[in-house]
């Protein structure tokens, strides 16, 4: 039996309005290199000059984690080659980052929670991007120079499902800050991934292979599961040392397999030493104390929604996991939707209908109008099954208004005392020999009555009122 061994690396887009050195815009997905200056180009006498937001956003993100936010800070270069790194190294933080320890709690279905450290948060710079087309590739910088969150993890996690429970709590944390988009297709937010495995019960550290550049939860569960079973395959067939080294490896999402890329550098191998055109970065206490005043984060969220809402701890979990659903659902409450009402109609009934691409953040259903089915349903309007139809048609015809639908689809209940009592009255003249097998005794056979009246007025009575007044009258 083997234990896995998981840390991850967790680069986050920072979302300035400008790149982290220079004033050039962040907005890469224009045509390729326009935002570029001599500060990004890496040309021989630009300097840098630190972008103020980046340094708010990281203190931000350093006091939603529980982690000590230096008061001092200092930037390094980290010299290395890569096509899309104009200048031949990278501005990093090394030996003081801003953010230093912390942790995050990652849930689990049944409720329980497990504590993941975080060993620290630095900012640095991004690289550009290489676009390989054939037998050449270009390069783009637009988006060199783009501040970036690393945020690296201790090797606390054990197993697949743990890292991506890790990654999306942190996905969330992100969001409800709003630092950084944390758009994955874009690369606002991706990892990577360090995969080591040791027989059960062996505290000892073996070697550590790099998963990288990884952008999705769904691939970043296969690479994981893939990577483990080639270690361990290795160590059982005796080849270990040869086949596992310390490397860096990438993972083809057609063949669902991580193949080699490089050997995996140590931080010596980066020549780390302090950058000479940028100060230490000293933090001010005014500074300090406005970076304390974060928005409610989801633990936060999620206790405060058990206990003023009275919902389930796992209907709460799913709302705070991502900070749109939380607000979509807050807007329903403020509506007057009731909180248990709420929950369903978001997390199932509307859920159930956004595909192909289609999230709450683009949904034809806003909050108001999810609100206002769910509160026509609560005041008797219609049944519960006219409120999927009445979505269904708002899922259609985007801006469409509620009650305007219902009347139109003709959907609105009778609940008319008067006009239900003429349809009981009617079933019960049409059915005398069950009226009196009911009052012999016979109680099942309300049920009958119940859908012979619902039927008779083709599902417009409200149910509550068929019950109430039918009991009456087969009492009289």
């Amino acid at each position: 039996m083997f234990e896995v061994i998981i840390g991850l690396e967790v680069h986050v887009q920072l979302n300035t309005k400008t790149k982290i050195f220079c004033n050039c815009a962040t907005s890469f997905a224009d045509r390729q290199n326009v935002h570029t200056c001599p500060v990004c180009l890496g040309l021989p006498g630009a300097l840098p000059v630190l972008n103020k937001e980046a340094v708010k956003k990281a203190m931000m993100f350093g006091n939603a984690v529980d982690a000590t936010v230096h008061r001092k800070s200092v930037f390094n270069r980290k010299n290395y080659f890569y096509p899309d790194l104009p200048k031949g190294y990278q501005i990093s933080q090394f030996e003081i980052p801003i953010v230093e320890g912390g942790h995050l709690m990652i849930d689990f279905d049944d409720g329980t929670q497990k504590r993941i450290g975080i060993t620290r948060a630095h900012l640095e710079e991004d690289a550009g991007k290489n676009i390989h087309e054939g037998s050449h590739s270009l390069v783009d910088l637009n988006r060199a120079g783009t501040p970036l969150l690393e945020i690296v993890s201790e090797p606390d996690m054990r197993s697949a499902d743990e890292a991506v429970r890790y990654l999306k709590k942190l996905h969330a944390i992100v969001r409800y800050l709003d630092i950084s988009d944390a758009n994955m297709q874009e690369g606002s937010f991706r990892c990577d991934v360090n995969v080591s495995i040791r027989p059960k019960g062996d505290d000892n550290l073996y070697t550590r292979v790099e998963i990288k550049n990884m952008n999705s939860f769904r691939f970043i569960h296969q690479a994981i599961g893939y990577e483990v079973e080639r270690q361990i395959e290795a160590w059982e067939d005796g080849v270990y040392e040869d086949e596992v080294w310390q490397e860096t490896r990438l993972f083809d999402t057609v063949k669902g397999e991580t193949r080699s890329m490089r050997g995996k550098e140590e931080s010596a191998d980066y020549r780390y030493f302090p950058e000479p055109d940028l100060l230490p970065v000293l933090l001010t206490d005014e500074m300090l104390e406005a970076a304390k005043q974060i928005p409610e984060m989801p633990d936060a969220k999620r206790a405060r929604y058990v206990k003023d809402f009275g919902i389930r701890e796992y209907d709460a979990t799913v709302i705070t996991s991502e900070v749109e659903m939380a607000r979509f659902f807050e807007t329903m409450i403020e509506e007057g939707a009731s909180p248990k009402n709420a929950v369903t109609w978001l997390t199932v009934e509307l859920q159930g209908r956004l595909k192909g691409g289609v999230t709450l953040e683009n949904s034809p259903v806003t909050a108001k109008q999810l609100a206002a089915v769910v509160k026509r349903i609560e005041d008797g309007t219609i049944s519960g099954k006219a409120g999927k139809e009445v979505l269904d048609y708002l899922i259609e015809h985007a801006g469409a208004d509620v009650d305007e639908t219902i009347e139109k689809l003709g959907l609105k209940q009778v609940s008319d005392d008067s006009a239900i009592l003429t349809l009981i009255d009617e079933v019960l003249a049409a059915n005398p020999d069950k009226v009196e097998e009911y009052k012999g005794g016979k109680e099942k056979l309300f049920g009958f009555f119940v859908g012979q009246v619902m039927k008779a007025s083709k599902g417009s009575a409200n149910p509550a009122k068929v019950n109430q007044l039918l009991k009456e009258r087969l009492k009289s």
